[in-house]
């Protein structure tokens, strides 16, 4: 499974080697999100969606990620994600 993440992370990266590089906001729980939520999408959802989502809100996506889209996220990480987001990328 983790060669299945790596493998897909260097496709999602190298499909957005034309796209702007998005930089998170460093803080406990960025490697998470780095690793965790470019396997599916760019980072940059997370950037444009700062100004609307609160922590609820934040915990809504990432458990629609999971439950819905099937990111593989386990319960801790889906923990340190959320209060990553919602600290850093929170109204």
């Amino acid at each position: 499974m983790r060669t299945l993440h790596l493998l897909l992370l260097v496709f999602t990266t190298a499909a957005a080697a034309g796209e702007s590089r998005i930089v998170l906001k460093d803080g406990q729980g960025k490697d998470s999100v780095m690793s965790q939520c470019a396997i599916c999408h760019s980072l940059d959802y997370i950037v444009v969606n700062d100004r609307i989502l609160n922590r609820a809100g934040w915990e809504k996506t990432v458990d629609k990620m999971i439950n819905l889209m099937g990111a593989p996220i386990n319960n801790a990480d889906r923990q340190i994600i959320v209060d990553y987001l919602a600290l850093r990328y929170g109204k």
